[in-house]
């Protein structure tokens, strides 16, 4: 039988969605389908003492995937997706590039996996690194300086949509 969509909310708890795809079909995390056909649900725990490896535990077996997201969801708490990132907008007295499409929320800047901030700038129609920072404001200086301050567009006034008004003579 075909598996349903998953949901994302059920008995009150927001339940926590795959991302692995077809590795897991049920759509949930912490759950899978057992040989058997119902469905387990297992959490991973710490390793007991330094440098030892997690575990996972078994929370039970459920008639549907629903059921076994739900008992994961108990277990390791109720879904909570990460806080959009806080940017400065301004440091070092200068107005910083922001940018919506970017995980950093700055223009120019990304981060490494191993949690290192890099400035690049577009020079010759190449990339050109500015640098590696321990903060992503850190790198997003870095960039305003080198490529000058962000200056949003000017918003046009009424007198620079006004045509040039032609001298008067003085009245006599």
């Amino acid at each position: 039988a075909p598996q349903a969509d998953p949901v994302a909310e059920a008995e009150g708890l927001r339940l926590h969605l795959s991302i692995r795809g077809k590795r897991n079909p049920t759509g949930y995390k912490g759950v899978r389908r057992v040989y058997s056909g119902a469905f387990e649900a297992k959490r991973c725990l710490p390793g007991r003492g330094k440098g030892k490896p997690s575990r996972q535990v078994s929370l039970g077996h459920f008639g549907s995937a629903v059921e076994a997201a739900v008992a994961y969801a108990r277990a390791v708490g109720e879904y909570q997706p990460p806080a959009p990132p806080t940017v400065a907008t301004e440091a070092e007295g200068l107005r910083l590039h922001l940018s919506s499409s970017n995980s950093t929320g700055y223009k120019g800047v990304s981060k490494s996996t191993s949690n290192i901030f890099e400035a690049k700038r577009a020079a010759s129609g190449r990339q050109v690194s500015l640098g590696q920072f321990g903060t992503a404001v850190e790198a997003a200086v870095a960039y305003a300086q080198a490529v000058g301050e962000y200056q949003p567009p000017a918003s046009p006034t009424l007198s620079s949509r006004l045509p040039e008004a032609a001298p008067q003579a003085d009245p006599v």
